[in-house]
């Protein structure tokens, strides 16, 4: 059996269930060898949630097609509920499932040195969900890695983020749970929240949904004072302007992502283009600086990444063209709808 072979083998038994530890760490190994590696896993997966008919040609035998055509009727059967998939990383420090919304991957790495950490990583194209050891539920979003150290000083519960999460932290009110960013670091006792801090983005936001969190001065950057949020508020800390915003909103609009819902209102059209980029795993080139004038309302839920381009140019004057990988928009003369 090729190279080639052996990898579709083991995606079709990674959907069907079928992988023995070694197998999973083989493919996991392969997927992190390069972006395009997982993006065809990715595109497996959609396959084999969009059509049985498609699938055939990528199983090795006709026994792992039985098998496979076998999970996908159960699925059917269970409303299509969400794979899920449990790996014990080091015995009671933490629990990983595998949520495939569009590609379910975590890549999970840890030190062998003392203290451990755990870096979970959540490809584009995937969000994942971790349960660590102290029951904390944590969403990772496309493109978010979390660092965590389960034997911190004075056993303090602590992450770092590096990208967008949402939290459901257990109540404990003698070991405060502890989010670290580039901007701030937000204590909580008990609570849920998101947190959206890219790397390569200036603006670190935390929205909070129940309970109550703090926000105090990370190790790179000072606040003013520390921000005390309360239910349906939402802090916006800037870091190259240097200010921080406490607002009102609608919670949902920014924690929706983790049910594989997006919603957009009046979203410019770069930050939609790097939302898109990171859910789907593409590359979006715009041809006309002028598109990013452009403003976007709407809600886009299981969607392929054609339909939302489809929803986009039924909205706005743009057209598009597909690539492999890329995506080119290009400015037209219609408007949008017609």
């Amino acid at each position: 059996m090729n190279d080639s072979k052996r990898i579709d083998v083991l995606i079709v038994g990674w959907l069907d269930g079928n992988l023995t530890g070694a197998e999973q760490a083989e493919l996991l190994q392969w997927m992190e060898q390069s972006p395009e590696n997982a993006a065809q896993v990715a595109r497996m997966k959609d396959i084999w949630q969009a059509s049985l008919q498609k699938v055939a040609e990528f199983a090795e035998t006709g026994k792992e097609w039985g098998r496979f055509k076998s999970a996908v009727e159960n699925r059917i059967k269970e409303k299509k509920r969400q794979q899920q998939k449990v790996v014990r990383l080091v015995s009671g420090i933490a629990a990983v499932l595998l949520v495939g919304f569009i590609s379910g991957f975590l890549f999970v790495k840890y030190t062998q040195q003392n203290p451990i950490y755990i870096t979970a990583t959540a490809p584009a194209g995937s969000v994942a969900q971790l349960v660590l050891s102290d029951s904390t539920v944590v969403y990772l979003n496309a493109g978010s890695q979390l660092t965590y150290c389960p034997e911190g000083k004075s056993r303090n519960r602590e992450v770092t983020l590096n990208g967008e999460a949402w939290f459901d932290v257990a109540k404990n009110k003698k070991n405060p749970f502890v989010v670290h960013t580039p901007a701030c670091d937000v204590n909580v006792t008990g609570t849920q929240f998101n947190v959206k801090a890219y790397a390569t983005e200036n603006q670190v936001v935390t929205t909070l949904e129940e309970g109550e969190v703090m926000l105090s001065s990370a190790a790179g950057y000072q606040l003013a004072r520390p921000i005390h949020l309360k239910p349906g508020e939402q802090a916006v800390i800037d870091r190259s302007a240097n200010k921080a915003l406490v607002k009102k909103v609608e919670t949902r609009y920014f924690t929706s992502w983790k049910n594989n819902k997006l919603m957009f209102i009046n979203m410019n059209i770069k930050e939609l283009i790097v939302t898109i980029e990171r859910k789907f795993g593409v590359e979006i080139e715009v041809t006309d600086p002028g598109i990013l004038k452009y403003h976007y309302t709407g809600t886009l839920k299981n969607e392929s990444v054609l339909e939302v381009m489809e929803l986009i140019k039924h909205t706005l004057p743009i057209d598009y063209s597909v690539d492999g990988q890329v995506i080119r928009i290009v400015k037209t003369n219609k408007k949008g709808g017609e």
